[in-house]
């Protein structure tokens, strides 16, 4: 054990409890701060959903959760377990499946927060308002938290804060002209719970990722015809699978009239379009002094998507990275905070740590890629997940190599929108885990 510090971390999703763990460990004194009266963040389900569904407006009363209730994992179980404690099939449980629905998830997680005795630390029902460095020196840091029914706030102080409130809770809305009026109603996939609502309508879904194919699914046995704009075609979304769906392009404009114009010169008289279209990261509680932006979706300067440099170790962010196994890179990344805050790993100085960020955004400009993809791992995954495990003397296991969110993506690509219940992944995985 080293240094022991005060510590704050904002949200007990997995992201927070994975960090509370850690820093727990190393003898640190944590303290949870969660706006939910229960533990899983953005893994329980709330039939509520928010007054604006289309979450533009900035008063609108914001529900965190973005689970519809049919919602099943992307990934196996195997891929959601941590290094000491997986997340397995009990005998007597209610959901046996790989792929589980969110409830199963939402289980794993109390009782992950149970067995290690996390619950004590938490604060619920406390939304975080301000988190502002108030002494260079010292490192203090004043967290400013609200209880749900009481109008007045407190502060406390921390000398270090961990940032771990999740990325699925501020939506990302397509723009197109005639948007703003059209006169159906559009909602974004973070509003939708069931289907129902779309019995006999004409829907417009804008996106291909996982959540519009799970609600073309859900819609098009209901609906009279869904229309998908997709930017580019993915396997995974086969509207030739169902009598009443078609895919187009982008939508090139809404008309007053209820018309919906596409890039492919198709025109669809819709009831409804749903944003699927993903999130924004947003700390609007963070005051940072202009140290810390959000740009087009890229949260900078982050050294290794962890550590502003210039606040850093005293400022951490855990659980930014997308497309990877997100689970295990979390730990990994609280592993990583937690013994850098004991002193027992060290981060490189200020400088390097922002000479190896411009490193990044030169590599991303030089291959064109945008500043939201700053946090996408993809390819990279296997990379960054065995350089965390080389910082913390982990020896990384084989599976990680073979068990990465490109090789699930092949898999669910060549098994196609029931992948979940026709791809016999245990047996892979079983392949793969075995030793040489």
């Amino acid at each position: 054990m080293g240094e022991s510090y005060k510590v704050a971390v904002i949200g007990a999703g997995i992201a927070g409890l994975l960090t509370a763990r850690e820093l727990q460990r190393q003898g640190h004194h944590v303290t949870v701060f969660e706006k939910a009266d229960k533990v899983g963040g953005n893994w329980i389900y709330t039939p509520r959903v928010e007054t604006d569904p289309l979450g533009l407006d900035p008063n609108r009363e914001i529900v965190h959760s973005s689970l519809y209730k049919s919602l099943r994992t992307n990934l196996p179980r195997q891929a959601m377990s941590f290094l000491d404690y997986p997340f397995l099939k009990k005998e007597d449980g209610d959901d046996q499946r790989t792929f589980p629905g969110h409830e199963e998830v939402l289980r794993f997680i109390e009782g992950f927060a149970r067995d290690f005795g996390l619950m004590e630390l938490i604060q619920f029902g406390h939304q975080v308002i301000r988190v502002e460095l108030v002494d260079e020196v010292t490192h203090e840091w004043v967290v400013e938290s609200r209880i749900d029914s009481m109008r007045e706030s407190k502060e406390e102080l921390f000398e270090a804060v961990v940032i771990c409130t999740g990325k699925e809770s501020e939506p990302k809305i397509a723009e197109f002209p005639g948007r703003d009026s059209w006169p159906g109603l559009q909602i974004h996939s973070h509003n939708y719970r069931t289907p129902e609502q779309f019995e006999n309508k004409i829907v417009v879904i804008i996106g291909n990722g996982a959540s519009a194919v799970d609600l073309l699914k859900g819609i098009s046995p209901l609906a009279k015809q869904v229309h998908v704009a997709v930017r580019s075609s993915f396997p995974m979304l086969r509207v030739e699978n169902y009598d009443n769906a078609w895919e187009h392009s982008m939508i090139e404009c809404a008309h007053k009239d209820g018309k919906v114009v596409f890039q492919d010169g198709a025109i669809v008289d819709a009831d409804v379009i749903i944003h699927c279209t993903g999130y924004k990261y947003n700390y609007p509680f963070l005051k940072s002094n202009g140290i810390v932006t959000v740009d087009d979706n890229r949260v900078g300067p982050m050294y290794k998507h962890v550590f502003p440099p210039s606040l850093a170790p005293w400022l951490s962010f855990v659980g930014i990275t997308t497309r990877a196994v997100v689970f295990r890179v979390m730990e990994l990344q609280a592993r990583w905070v937690a013994k850098v805050l004991s002193g027992t790993v060290e981060l490189p100085s200020q400088k390097a740590m922002s000479s190896s960020v411009e490193e990044l955004y030169g590599e991303m400009e030089k291959q064109g890629l945008p500043k939201n993809h700053t946090h996408s791992l993809a390819e990279a995954e296997v990379e960054y997940a065995n350089w965390l495990a080389a910082q913390l003397n982990i020896k990384p296991p084989k599976m990680w190599k073979e068990l990465t969110v490109v090789s699930i993506v092949k898999g669910v690509v060549q098994y196609g929108e029931n992948f979940r219940d026709t791809w016999d992944i245990d047996k892979w995985i079983e392949e793969i885990d075995s030793p040489d």
